[in-house]
């Protein structure tokens, strides 16, 4: 390649990761998360006619929910990805389970994604699950930005909800828009960027929405919204350009400060202002720390790693699909490249694009694309793929689970089916797996953060890998890995009142009954080094069952 097509590569490279814009949404159960969603892709024309979010009768399933179970449950409890183009920029959502059992899933997924969306209810404020996601995206500092749902109908004071993001979540907001009213008179919302209010008709289910725009100062306002709704409203807008704070760029990229955004994703109130105004806030694929530093999005060099394996998501070919976070260069369809686990050479023949279950063959992809590849078991959460010299992205930690339950197999003729079935949905991250150290002990115990993350393995291994089984709830709420290995607790000796088990890569696990016996260890131990978080593991392939 000449110098001039080394630089014509590179314009198109940087060009294309301008484009990209890539979030995932946070929210409690019930907030609206897949409504905004769907709502989200119709505004970007990847759909005609929005979903509703639980299906009944001949009502069209939500387009992010593909699994039968989620199907027949009316809830998101798998990871998706769903791409689209607006206007001008390419966008990739990363859709996370909204159920309050989700599982660690949305933990990873939040590791590929640039941006996150924290959506909340207008009438209930901050939620437990909401708190949970966003530690998770302050640890890894990803910018965040609010949308308050639900404005159509009676909720609390606009300003206490923002009050309490700052207080309890120590996150300072911005409003880009405010509401003009609530409930039955909520009205439209105020652009304080573009000094105009913004009037909507309610449109019929699935539909756009229609806009009126008006400047904040034209005399007719009154014609459109009633007197002292429409003073209430002014008096707000002084307040918070008085004491408000100020967008601040950094801030924002840091995870500092949120921006905050009112509307109703199900009647269209403000969906259309928050994307606009998040597609020109929000952080562009950055670049990603790894053994040779930072690498840069716009890297000559493609490189990417696995964040989300799913087995059988076309049960009728029994297939595996690894899920890769592009992190630079131009993927292309066809391309060599190297595995940093193994150093194996592998031909990417048949890369696909993700719409929820729907898939099409991609023939290129750039930082902040997600791309389907299939896998042949070779993969696992967390590996690098890479062109040029070698490479590694920093892993992708484990949480600490907080049900446990031994997974019984009751039928010992069925025991390779059930052994395959465990160890692919293993390698898919829905459920962590622990074992006895006692080595007479086969039966794999189960370590989720939520319930339903064991039903929903139980339900899987009977209806895509025909076995039955049965779980044993253990009497524990609380892991810690010990980061110093088997070592120290041969120097701690015998510890009461907790269990010591293994996890897929041999290290130990302490599992408590509660935080006073976990607190009770660690004042009887002090040497005893526990983490909340799994030490990330290169290099190694984890212990199949």
């Amino acid at each position: 390649m000449t110098t001039n097509e080394k630089n014509l590569n590179l314009d198109n490279i940087y060009q294309e990761v301008n484009k990209r814009r890539n979030f995932a949404i946070i929210s409690h159960p019930d907030a609206g998360k897949t409504t905004l969603t769907e709502k989200l892709l119709l505004y970007g024309g990847a759909i005609q006619q929005a979903g509703a979010v639980k299906a009944r009768g001949n009502q069209r399933k939500a387009t992010s929910d593909w699994m039968e179970i989620e199907k027949q449950r009316g809830i998101s409890i798998t990871s998706t990805v769903l791409q689209f183009e607006y206007e001008e920029s390419v966008v990739n959502l990363l859709d996370t389970p909204g159920h309050q059992d989700f599982s660690e899933d949305t933990y990873r997924t939040l590791a590929a994604a640039d941006n996150a969306v924290m959506l909340e209810d207008a009438a209930k404020g901050l939620e437990p699950q909401t708190r949970k996601l966003f530690e998770v995206c302050k640890l890894r500092k990803i910018p965040i930005f609010t949308f308050i749902n639900k404005m159509d109908r009676p909720g609390r004071d606009p300003l206490s909800l923002l009050d309490e993001i700052e207080s309890e979540l120590k996150l300072t907001t911005l409003p880009i828009n405010w509401p003009i009213g609530s409930g039955d008179q909520f009205r439209g919302v105020v652009d304080r960027i573009n000094e105009e209010v913004i009037l909507f008709d309610k449109a019929k289910r699935g539909a756009q929405s229609q806009e009126k725009r008006i400047s904040l100062n034209d005399k007719n306002l009154t014609n459109y919204i009633e007197e002292e709704l429409l003073n209430n409203t002014l008096e707000e807008l002084e307040l918070l350009d008085e004491a408000g704070a100020k967008y601040e760029k950094d801030k924002v990229f840091r995870g500092d400060l949120t921006p905050v955004f009112f509307g109703s994703a199900m009647t269209n109130f403000g969906v259309r202002p928050f994307l606009d105004s998040f597609l020109n806030l929000a952080k562009k694929p950055s670049s990603r720390s790894s053994n040779q530093g930072d690498i840069e999005p716009t890297k000559n060099k493609f490189s990417g790693f696995v964040f989300k394996l799913q087995a059988n998501m076309d049960p009728k070919h029994r297939d595996r699909v690894a899920f890769i976070r592009v992190c630079s260069g131009r993927f292309e369809k066809d391309m060599s490249v190297k595995h940093s686990r193994t150093g194996k050479v592998i031909r990417l023949s048949r890369p696909q694009k993700i719409f929820g279950q729907d898939r099409e063959v991609v023939d290129d992809a750039y930082a902040g694309d997600v791309i389907g590849l299939n896998n042949p078991g070779m993969f696992s959460i967390g590996d690098t793929l890479y062109t040029g010299s070698h490479l590694e992205y920093e892993g992708i930690p484990c949480f600490s689970p907080e049900i446990f339950s031994w997974l019984r197999n009751p039928n010992p003729s069925a025991f390779k089916n059930f052994r395959k079935g465990v160890n692919e949905l293993r390698e898919e991250g829905a459920v962590q797996i622990l074992y006895d150290v006692d080595e007479s002990k086969r039966d794999p115990i189960l370590a989720a953060v939520g319930q339903l993350q064991l039903d929903v393995v139980k339900h899987r291994l009977k209806n895509e890998y025909g076995v039955d089984s049965s779980l044993e709830t253990m009497a524990f709420q609380l892991a810690r890995w010990v980061t110093d290995g088997w070592t120290v607790l041969d120097d701690v000796g015998r510890i009461f009142n907790c269990k010591i088990v293994k996890d897929c890569w041999n290290r130990p696990v302490i599992l408590f009954k509660n935080e006073w016996n976990l607190n009770q260890i660690i004042e009887d131990h002090p040497k005893l080094n526990l983490s909340k978080v799994a030490p990330v593991v290169s290099g190694v392939q984890p212990i199949d069952l």
